[in-house]
């Protein structure tokens, strides 16, 4: 039996600086006998900021008036309110629009710019970068790169249209190429296709290969080499597991520059510190638009520092 898809009010409250508000839906047992207990025990800021945000009336109900800290819990009420920010270091690279009409927007993601808020990046992702200054409000991400990768991020402009573009993604019917800079290794036979068992579990930050059917493909080309050592790299994924050719770059005994988790885990950068970029971009988005029916392939303009300078990437400057 297929399950009714719930839906969801609208927000009360209006974004700010391109961040939507907090939705929460209490569940239905608790913790709790009020309001104010069950946001206490959930949220991670201490009960003097949750009661300081009711003396505030910052704590919204559906109807965008303030919730009373004393409202006996009910399952399945929603609240509303906006978090705390923390001071953000801003990325000082430029988010590039490679396509836009007035379904999708294309934009070419720098490197360190998260696609999405999420954890102590918020205001500085591509997501709320392009609401900002598009004025595109309800604009929402089709699918995600990560934070270290540079290059094609999909966006959508109508909500209503989003699950046409996200089931693209899921149904692999977008053909995606990377480049990446990694060391080179003339023993290593190329092309290949590589295949093996990823797993990532929460709260770990890197993923690994275990043993078990494979549910990672990627296929690996080498697009040229210098004689100072670093070569360039085509990375075709068949998949999309998490951290997938980062993974089996890795394992191909040739781990892309600047990568901070694999082959093994390197102690954190200082916020701001934004040399030495892992050189690993998405390079190439090729798909039919579900909604016009228009075939696009659209190319990143961006390039690899260490592949053409090197020196400079190496030093960090």
């Amino acid at each position: 039996m297929r399950r009714r898809r719930r839906i969801l009010p609208p927000s009360p409250l209006p974004q700010r600086d391109g961040v939507d508000p907090v939705r929460l839906r209490l569940p239905a047992a608790g913790p709790g006998a009020t309001v104010r207990e069950h946001l206490v025990a959930r949220l991670p800021i201490g009960s003097g900021a949750v009661d300081g945000m009711f003396d505030a009336g910052l704590i919204v109900g559906a109807d965008g008036r303030p919730v009373p800290a004393d409202t006996p819990y009910a399952p399945g009420l929603y609240v509303w309110f906006h978090r705390e920010l923390p001071a953000e270091v801003p990325v000082p690279f430029p988010l590039e629009i490679v396509y836009r009409d007035e379904h999708v927007v294309v934009a070419d993601k720098p490197h360190f710019l998260a696609t999405t808020p999420r954890g102590s990046h918020v205001s500085e992702t591509a997501l709320a970068r392009l609401r900002r200054e598009l004025g595109i409000p309800l604009l929402g991400a089709a699918h995600r790169l990560d934070r270290l990768t540079a290059g094609l991020v999909l966006f959508t402009v109508r909500p209503e249209e989003r699950g046409a573009y996200q089931t693209l993604f899921r149904d692999r019917r977008v053909h995606k190429e990377y480049e990446a800079v990694a060391p080179h290794d003339p023993a290593l036979a190329l092309p290949r296709t590589v295949r093996s068992r990823i797993v990532k579990e929460r709260g770990v930050l890197t993923a690994r290969e275990v043993e078990g059917e494979p549910n990672a493909l990627s296929r690996v080309e080498l697009l040229g080499h210098r004689a100072d050592g670093p070569a360039r790299y085509r990375l075709v994924p068949g998949t999309g597991q998490t951290h997938q050719l980062r993974v089996h770059m890795s394992a191909l005994g040739v781990p892309i520059l600047g990568d901070p988790l694999y082959p093994e885990v390197t102690a954190p950068v200082p916020a701001g510190d934004f040399r030495r970029p892992l050189q690993l971009l998405a390079r190439t988005l090729e798909f039919t638009d579900p909604v016009t029916g228009v075939e696009h392939r659209l190319h990143s303009r961006r390039t690899l520092a260490a592949w053409t300078s090197y020196e400079q990437w190496a030093a960090g400057r």
